[in-house]
């Protein structure tokens, strides 16, 4: 995947305080009208002529992006595998990484990156629009510059925010807990089981408890290796045996996210019993997650739940769907069976409240 990059010191003639890269991957954020009207992406070499507050955030500036502008729909393993490389690479070199990024897949990408970068001591925020930074109402401008001063925001050598976000509508949100919630509002990520990180007003306010605090010792392991033979297995009052059993035998799936009504429950059918517990023997790894935004799984708990725990399906507690999907890609990547089973219950990038 191919990429321009650019770099720029805001600060001139002083020396700049931090050095942030900017990964535009596309989306509407980086999207300006042309003559005719069209939308079309903008030359982000020229950004200080649309953006001229940025010169008094005293940064340097790389900016690296991708040659074919994405459409986050079409974001996939590839990409995140992309986007982890060239953090990765220029982690020495940079204080903080900003990456603007669709919003329909965004939470999706922010949660991969926090799996995929493992022992991260650095800011990495995501971040996007609404409108894009051509429309006189568009969002892009306040994203873009908070999540610059966060991504840049250092005390006694630390990152205040040393993990995976998403910045949007003034609020910063731990990338593996985010989702989104709205598609006609400026408001549209939410994390329904963990508090923001920091809400923007007149100043930052940064929740210092709910930031995730790495060892000193701790050291950045980038994991690329994934296997996306996933399938997501969404209950419904109705659902049929031929439905569950087509995806249940999809060829070569390694995983299914089972997608249960409450606090885990499913339909106490034994036919849907029988399949589950037989995808299971194959080996396949099936892990529950509540279709409810907020809350969390608890198998057990009701007699509906009870005899998913008895099979060997695996309670995703709190995770997100997006959580579920990329860790099990990353995991599937990495181990066998056995000790996925072992992995995918534990906190790994603070997807799931201890």
């Amino acid at each position: 995947m191919s990429y321009k990059k650019v770099s720029f010191n805001t600060a001139l003639p002083d020396k700049p305080r931090s050095r942030v890269m900017i990964i535009y991957t596309g989306g509407t954020f980086g999207m300006a009208t042309d003559s005719q009207g069209v939308l079309i992406p903008f030359d982000f070499s020229l950004i200080l002529e649309h953006l001229p507050t940025l010169r008094n955030l005293f940064l340097e500036l790389t900016v690296i992006s991708f040659d074919q502008p994405i459409d986050s729909s079409n974001v996939g393993p590839p990409h995140w595998q992309t986007m982890a490389q060239i953090i990765y690479d220029n982690f020495n070199e940079q204080d903080g990484f900003v990456i603007l990024h669709g919003t329909d897949t965004m939470a999706f990408t922010a949660s991969a990156l926090s799996f995929m970068l493992s022992g991260l001591t650095k800011p990495v925020i995501l971040t996007g629009a609404q409108l894009s930074i051509s429309e006189p109402r568009s969002d892009a401008r306040e994203n873009l510059i908070t999540s610059l001063e966060i991504a840049s925001a250092y005390k006694n050598g630390k990152a205040l925010v040393p993990e995976v976000c998403i910045y949007f509508d003034y609020s910063l949100l731990r990338g593996s807990r985010t989702k989104k919630v709205e598609s006609m509002h400026f408001d549209a990520f939410e994390s329904g089981n963990y508090p923001p990180l920091a809400k923007a007003g007149v100043k930052i306010d940064y929740n210092y408890p709910a930031i995730h605090q790495p060892r000193n010792e701790e050291k950045l392991t980038l994991l690329t290796k994934m296997d996306s033979r996933i399938s997501i297995l969404k209950l419904f009052p109705g659902i049929n045996q031929e439905t569950v059993a087509a995806i249940l035998n999809t060829p070569n799936v390694r995983a299914i996210v089972l997608e249960t009504f409450g606090s885990g429950n499913a339909p106490s059918a034994k036919w849907l019993i029988d399949e589950l517990k037989a995808a299971i023997e194959r080996g396949i790894v099936i892990l529950n997650i509540s279709q409810c935004p907020g809350g969390m799984v608890i198998q057990g708990k009701y007699d509906t739940s009870r005899a998913l725990k008895e099979i060997g399906v695996i309670g995703g507690a709190d995770m997100t769907s997006e959580a579920a999907v990329t860790k099990l890609m990353i995991l599937l990547g990495q181990y066998r069976s056995e000790k996925i089973k072992d992995l995918v219950d534990q906190s790994l990038a603070g997807e799931l409240s201890q």
